[in-house]
């Protein structure tokens, strides 16, 4: 007998309560760490769970990101735009007359 889906705002509570204890834990080590500096360097980087390193690289890949200026985007004029929307076209019907053969 399957057992019966939660309602979809008990999930979401769920959801927000899982954060809400993520941050109260990242608050008590930052915390730990301000009293104790030593601990610090007392564990060994290769056997932090995957979640930490994915998230501490995470935020290296962003603070990276955000000192770079955003690409710009090139915007075509309205000519540009309808050469190529004219070419686009000659070349589906040359390829429908073609399948058509």
């Amino acid at each position: 007998m399957p057992k019966p889906k939660p309602a979809p705002h008990l999930q979401e509570y769920a959801k927000l309560g899982a954060e809400v204890r993520l941050r109260d834990v990242v608050n008590e080590l930052k915390m730990l760490l301000e009293l104790f500096p030593h601990l610090k360097d007392n564990f060994d980087r290769d056997e932090l769970p995957i979640s930490f390193i994915l998230k501490r690289d995470a935020r290296r890949a962003a603070t990276r990101t955000e000192k770079e200026k955003p690409a710009r985007r090139r915007t075509l004029s309205p000519e540009a735009r309808e050469k190529i929307r004219q070419a686009q076209l000659k070349r589906w019907a040359k390829q429908r007359s073609a399948a058509k053969k």
